[in-house]
């Protein structure tokens, strides 16, 4: 059987930590690395492992290259606090010859408001998950960041499950901070302007609802694709204002 170390970046993740750590305590290592949880996420998270350490927040990259860094395994699976591996895919982790690559995807199935969305894009969700620690680096990004194999890259078949938003509120919540990351990593290289402003989560919104088939999940669809829309909107909105800032400095 394979040894896998397992890494999760928290903070404020007491909702979602005891189910994900549940789902990935037959690891033969689980390092969680927290920046400053002031609610239950701390305690949950030694009740599964001994390894529990601080970091100061400087970014998801920076955060889960210190927990990498940690891995005493070459092979390292890294999850977010709101992901749940299968059976199944523990299994196919546990059990397959992985030498055959440096590296796997894994399909997420994406959960809104406790609904699997197959539309939107987020039916065909790939993510680079399980890899050799010697073999891997995170991309310098304050969003979206991922991490880069330096080999060949397979895929596997069982999925890992993602409870992407649990409610409006946590929705709106992390798509105000994402949208604010996005505005940062793209005020140098976008022009805004009035059409930007209003075409953007128009044509955000079309990509999801109608070129990704999210109508097939009905008003869940319509959901994400809004929601979709937002971000679009205010990422518009935060690259102007940043703009204006700079202007008046």
């Amino acid at each position: 059987m394979n040894k896998i170390s397992v890494i999760i970046i928290t903070k404020n993740e007491a909702e979602n930590i005891s189910e994900c750590l549940n789902s990935v305590k037959w690891a033969d290592e689980i390092i969680v690395v927290d920046s400053g949880s002031n609610d239950e996420t701390i305690s949950i998270a030694k009740q599964f492992t001994d390894k529990v350490i601080f970091n100061e927040w400087k970014g998801f990259a920076a955060q889960k290259t210190f927990a990498l860094n940690l891995a005493q395994n070459d092979w390292v699976l890294s999850l977010d606090a709101d992901e749940r591996v299968t059976e199944e895919l523990k299994d196919e982790i546990l059990n397959s010859n992985l030498e055959k690559f440096d590296g796997y995807r894994i399909k997420r199935d994406n959960y809104f408001l406790g609904k699997l969305i197959r539309g939107c894009g987020w039916g065909n969700d790939y993510q680079l998950r399980l890899f050799k620690k010697s073999e891997t680096k995170l991309t310098d990004r304050l969003v979206h960041e991922g991490f880069e194999v330096e080999g060949n890259v397979g895929q596997l078949k069982n999925s890992m499950l993602h409870f992407s938003y649990r409610n409006f509120s946590d929705a709106f919540t992390k798509i105000n901070h994402y949208s604010t990351l996005e505005a940062i990593e793209k005020q140098n290289k976008k022009r805004v302007n009035a059409f930007t402003i209003v075409l953007t989560p128009l044509a955000a919104f079309l990509q999801h609802f109608i070129f990704r088939k999210g109508f097939i999940d009905g008003i869940y669809g319509l959901f994400v694709s809004v929601m979709h829309a937002i971000t679009k909107l205010q990422v518009q909105l935060k690259i102007w204002e940043l703009k204006k800032k700079k202007q008046i400095s």
